[in-house]
């Protein structure tokens, strides 16, 4: 879809902007606060929200040398690979980012009434 809008531009003497987004290390890269949004914004019982926030508040990891061992550090970000209910919480943190950016881009005009959507999103693969 997105290749057809770029050949319509270009065909069509038309602008569009593109902008790809791939986030690298994307499970690791989402705060916990915003799972925890997440979990509001799409009304996730109450119960799954403390049983969630109480699973990631024990998110722990310290680093060793031959010589030194640091105390255990609490994490903030990031979501476990592997974890059954992981991918879930990923795409909900991402339409939290999605949703607050629908309302600033509008459909891309691509001319003989067909138009594009402002933003596609796969995983951490966002096209605005």
């Amino acid at each position: 879809m997105i290749g057809e809008a770029i050949q319509r531009a270009k065909s069509g003497k038309l602008n569009l902007d593109v902008v790809w987004l791939d986030l690298p290390y994307a499970y690791g890269s989402v705060p916990h606060e915003m799972i925890q949004l997440a979990l509001r914004m799409y009304q996730v019982p109450e119960d799954i929200q403390v049983m969630l926030d109480d699973y990631f508040s024990e998110f722990r990891m310290r680093f060793s040398t031959s010589d030194y061992t640091t105390n255990w550090i609490n994490l903030e970000v990031g979501i476990a690979m592997g974890c059954t209910i992981s991918p879930t919480l990923f795409v909900m943190a991402m339409e939290v980012i999605l949703k607050a950016a629908e309302g600033s881009a509008g459909p891309a005009n691509l001319g003989g009434g067909c138009s594009m959507p402002p933003l596609k999103a796969f995983m951490d693969n966002t096209t605005i």
